[in-house]
């Protein structure tokens, strides 16, 4: 069984280095986390040097943003949109590429489980995906520290550990949606509304933040803010990951039924 994972895992990453995967989706993470910093540092410059034009009027006793609040917002507005429909984009074809090719069937009629090939898929692309979100999320820290104010690293490696559960969850129902239909498109599509809602709808209510594996990424985002973790924080994160479970025990029976 461990010999079968590690064969399934070894061969999707040289699929995803085959498709410049490993190359690409940390640059562009870097580049995400490097972003917000740097623009919330120059944008009252670059406001100013608009003034003349567009009558843009700058108050100059506004003070600078706190460290966390940068920081926060690299998660809440380059992970949590940009990143999401980056790494939706780049997990669409999980397993829908190999129903097209026919790979899955040939793998599948080896002495394969099912639950080996999917933890294998899900586990090596979550496992990129947080070395992307780590490199992203340690550059943006690293900046906002010199230019804003410094932020714990205790907070910030307690929101990263949050945010990853929350990162587990959107990996997982992406090759959920890969499973299901055939069109990558759509897989695409459907993720990126699903997990936008989500997000959105995270912190309106407590009981509804019990199921929505999204208020996990509201944690990370809380506790760079006030330096807090409530007690309930860690239930959520052990629902979000039964839910995980659940999925994947979902793509496994409908695929067995399917008979790939």
């Amino acid at each position: 069984m461990v010999n079968t994972f590690l064969a399934l895992s070894k061969k999707e990453v040289t699929q995803m280095t085959k498709e410049f995967k490993i190359v690409w989706l940390p640059i562009v993470f870097i580049l995400l986390g490097l972003t917000q910093p740097i623009m919330m540092y120059y944008m009252p410059v670059i406001l100013q040097s608009m003034g003349g034009v567009e009558g843009i009027m700058i108050d100059p006793t506004l003070a600078k943003p706190e460290g966390s609040e940068v920081l926060a917002t690299t998660l809440s507005s380059q992970f949590d949109q940009l990143g999401i429909i980056i790494l939706a984009v780049a997990a669409m074809s999980i397993i829908q590429g190999e129903k097209a090719n026919g790979m899955m069937a040939f793998i599948l009629t080896r002495p394969v489980s099912i639950s080996s090939y999917l933890n294998s898929k899900i586990i090596v692309h979550y496992l990129v995906a947080v070395f992307c979100i780590a490199l992203g999320y340690g550059m943006s820290y690293g900046y906002t520290s010199f230019l804003f104010t410094a932020v714990p690293v205790s907070h910030a490696l307690l929101a990263l550990l949050f945010y990853c559960v929350w990162l587990l969850f959107v990996i997982t129902f992406v090759a959920m949606m890969s499973t299901f239909f055939n069109s990558s498109a759509f897989i695409a599509l459907a993720s990126i509304v699903v997990l936008f809602i989500c997000r959105f709808i995270a912190g309106l209510h407590p009981l509804l933040d019990v199921v929505n594996p999204a208020s996990n990424s509201l944690h990370a985002t809380t506790i760079l803010m006030s330096g807090n973790m409530k007690a309930w924080y860690g239930f959520h994160s052990a629902v979000t990951m039964l839910l995980v479970i659940w999925m994947i025990a979902i793509m496994r029976h409908f695929i067995a039924k399917r008979k790939f």
